[in-house]
């Protein structure tokens, strides 16, 4: 039985999610279900993006991926679902997939067709949870929609290039748990842009002029203790999913500070790196 995993704006505080589950188990009692985040930013597409592209990868192959955000079915936001990667992938066509589909092509792509056969006002649960048992029992997405071959693009949070090639102008897309500020360039982006050049990343009015690798590389350990950087430094750093991030060192919104908190990036804000050829 493949693994059906749930990305949503809900929260946990209200019955949608139980709602949601509760039904996946009523149609499929031996269903694997796994919360990648009900945490999402309310209708935050670019969010979605972001978590479930860097969560996805690691799931096994024909696994499920159901996503609750702004998913509210109308003439401008369809209902499709489709093969990318080796998973299915049941959303609102709202620009979500463009962003996780950046790098990979989809396989097939339907629009789902069954709202006539389901009364509801609640599609996460009346619809995709369909969809979702539909695949996991094996069957085909034909049967559950037309094949379109596009879906919505959303490009208004993508990195631009300055024509010269010396300016890289990007967004923060994501705040995490700890108050670190995420953008949406790539290291390979980077690297691709950049080619072994001089740089300095600008972040509302702070400068920087090196990227680490991982958090503790900001730290001297040749130094005593007490010499040593202490929590709450500024850095750049290409995180784990491998964009430019803005963080503090260790940092905790309640204690030391965070770069959302101190250095007041936040959701949109501005990330520029400007490379110099001297």
């Amino acid at each position: 039985m493949s693994i059906i995993t749930l990305t949503t704006d809900f929260g946990t505080k209200d019955h949608f999610v139980g709602a949601i589950k509760g039904t996946i188990y009523s149609e499929l009692p031996d269903a694997r279900i796994v919360d990648i985040s009900h945490q999402i930013s309310p209708f935050n597409i670019t969010q979605t993006a972001y978590i479930l592209k860097n969560a996805y990868k690691s799931f096994p192959e024909g696994s499920i991926h159901i996503i609750g955000v702004d998913s509210e079915l109308n003439d401008e936001n369809k209902h499709i679902a489709l093969k990318l990667d080796n998973h299915y992938f049941i959303c609102p066509d709202n620009g979500v997939i463009s962003l996780l589909a950046s790098e990979i092509k989809p396989e097939k792509i339907v629009e789902i067709n069954i709202h006539d056969r389901v009364s509801t006002s609640f599609p996460v649960l009346d619809v995709f949870v369909k969809v979702a048992c539909h695949i996991a029992r094996g069957g085909t997405l034909e049967i559950i929609g037309k094949i379109i071959s596009e879906f919505k693009q959303l490009v208004e949070l993508q990195p631009t290039v300055s024509s010269d090639k010396n300016t890289i102008n990007g967004n923060i897309i994501y705040v995490d748990n700890y108050g670190n500020s995420i953008s949406n360039i790539s290291h390979k982006l980077f690297q691709e842009i950049g080619k072994g050049r001089r740089f300095e990343v600008i972040a509302n009015k702070y400068i920087f002029k090196k990227i680490y690798k991982k958090y503790s590389d900001i730290i001297d350990f040749s130094l005593p203790k007490e010499q040593r950087q202490k929590d709450g430094s500024r850095m750049a750093i290409f995180n784990t999913a491998n964009y430019l991030e803005i963080a503090m060192y260790r940092s905790n919104s309640n204690t030391v500070g965070s770069a959302f908190s101190l250095l007041g990036l936040n959701y949109r804000d501005i990330i520029t790196i400007k490379f110099n050829d001297n």
